[in-house]
């Protein structure tokens, strides 16, 4: 019955996306067969109004009127480059969220039921909302603190959407498992995987005190940093459906004028962004994944506050190291090095030529070089990067997409403020400290250090690895005497699952077409 109810709901998002002009919109001239035909009934069905709005405008009309969970899945999307295409990933990234708000009252009971105590033993003063977003809204509100009344941002859950969200997120399954089973191209991409990954960063962000101790440690990172902070965490005043913070007061980094009648440099500025960005990603591994203009401040002091941390990326060690020598190559124009990296991150599988894949990076490298500075971007290199990997059968590593979405937003933004921004020159100060620092002299000795606690565990892991090669050596001889067993019980169950597997999927099938059938009828 769910995944009926299910395809019930994926039907009714095709739909909207049909009226709203979304599909009409993807460039389908370059399609053939069945799909080129789909592509065409679709315009057929698109309002008439709708052709007039750019694709963009479309797509925002459309995931408004499905709602905050589809509001979610576009910005989730837009960091997915590799899935949507980039041009969709740009169309996606400029959903803003511009939800209606949810009345005073429902924040209020939320937030008493959050945190158990009464609206008036939280706050001096609970203001209306200032602002709302496709998962929470927030609130002006005043504290007292050491007997000064002080200003704070409440973020609230919006009702509902957790129960809204899950139910979506079956046709989003849905979907996902129908594209992996008839699309083989598609597989690569692992539709199925990123739903999940999609369904776990939302548990994440619809639980406030996750972001709260996100902020907190990217405020312990960034505490002596020049030029770049974030908002202080009231935790007395946070749990699961409530953020206090500190109130920021600044200018939004997407209101140019405002940032100029302010006095600030917009060059320092952008420089500054990059190199914190920067600096974030290389040195801490934890970086702020939706930096967007409207959650960037500029303070009068010209310090930049970010808020909003409902998205955060981590990169391990070897994936900041693999990040600073493709830089580092670039620069140098040591393609075969490049290559070299990715095979020893194991990101393209050997069975590939390194000197092949070194060409294939050269074809890249070498039209920047001879260019203006300021006319290459470090994005879009690492975009056309990622594209010739696809070449050499290089899986989705979803951590290093998020970063070329991030890198692409930022640098958008540093653009934005500075049209002939130097993106090599601004990031050599950042990425030449972490190379000095973690591939000279000085790493080796880091490395070496690790190296040593790491076999200093091994050696203390030796005697139960040994009991369990022992352990696993008689099993092996009692397979090798008796045959492996493969009891009906088992059997049973296996079949069992295949066939519910097939048979919701043919369900599911039949009622969309059906539903499509009947949609197609009453238009008509």
């Amino acid at each position: 019955m769910s995944t009926i109810s299910a395809g019930f709901r994926l039907v009714r998002a095709g739909w909207v996306l049909v009226r709203e002009g979304v599909v009409a919109a993807l460039p389908g001239e370059e399609l053939s067969g069945l799909p080129k035909f789909g592509w065409r009934l679709a315009r057929l069905f698109t309002r008439r109004r709708a052709l007039a709005y750019e694709r963009s405008d479309r797509l925002a009309k459309a995931v408004v009127r499905l709602g905050p969970s589809y509001v979610k899945l576009g910005q989730f999307l837009a960091t997915r480059p590799d899935v949507v295409g980039n041009d969709m990933a740009l169309d996606l990234a400029m959903l803003q969220d511009k939800m209606h708000t949810f009345p005073k009252a429902e924040a209020v009971a939320a937030v008493e039921a959050s945190l158990g105590r009464r609206i008036g033993d939280l706050y001096t003063q609970f203001g209306d909302p200032v602002a709302a977003a496709s998962i929470a809204q927030v609130h002006a509100a005043e504290t007292m603190h050491e007997g000064a009344a002080t200003k704070v941002a409440v973020k609230v859950i919006r009702p509902g959407v957790r129960r809204r969200f899950f139910q979506d997120l079956e046709s989003y399954f849905l979907a996902a498992r129908l594209q992996e089973k008839y699309i083989p191209s598609s597989r690569r991409l692992r539709p199925v995987e990123v739903t999940q990954t999609l369904a776990q960063t939302t548990k994440i962000e619809m639980d406030l005190r996750l972001e709260a101790a996100a902020l907190s440690e990217l405020g312990e990172n960034t505490r002596d940093d020049p030029g770049f902070r974030v908002p202080s965490v009231d935790w007395e005043r946070t749990g699961r459906d409530v953020l206090t913070m500190e109130w920021v007061d600044g200018v939004k980094m997407n209101n140019i004028a405002g940032l100029e009648a302010a006095g600030h440099d917009l060059k320092a500025i952008a420089a500054n962004l990059i190199q914190s960005f920067l600096r974030h990603t290389l040195r801490d591994g934890f970086f702020h994944a939706d930096m967007h203009p409207g959650n960037l401040f500029v303070e009068a002091n010209g310090t930049i506050v970010a808020v909003d941390l409902g998205i955060a990326g981590r990169l391990g060690k070897k994936e900041r190291r693999f990040l600073a020598e493709i830089l580092y190559g670039f620069i140098r124009r040591d393609y075969l090095r490049v290559a070299e990296v990715h095979f020893e991150a194991g990101y393209v599988p050997r069975q590939h030529n390194v000197a092949a894949f070194a060409q294939a990076i050269r074809a890249i490298g070498e039209p920047i070089h001879g260019q203006p500075a300021e006319t290459i971007s470090m994005a879009k290199l690492l975009t056309l990067l990622f594209e010739v990997t696809e070449l050499f059968d290089m899986a989705t590593r979803p951590e290093l997409v998020l970063l070329q979405k991030t890198m692409v937003v930022v640098e958008g933004v540093a653009r934005t403020l500075d049209p002939a921004f130097n993106m090599w020159k601004t990031a050599e100060p950042v990425v030449g400290d972490w190379i000095a620092g973690n591939l000279g002299p000085r790493g080796m000795m880091i490395d070496a250090r690790d190296g040593a606690k790491a076999l200093v565990t091994l050696a203390r892991q030796v005697p139960e690895l040994a009991a369990r090669a022992e352990r696993l050596s008689r099993e092996i001889d009692l397979m090798a005497e008796h045959g492996l067993r493969f009891d009906e019980t088992t059997a049973r169950t296996i079949g069992k699952a295949e066939a519910r597997y097939s048979r919701s999927g043919r369900v599911a099938l039949w009622v969309i077409a059906l539903t499509l059938v009947y949609i197609a009828w009453k238009v008509i």
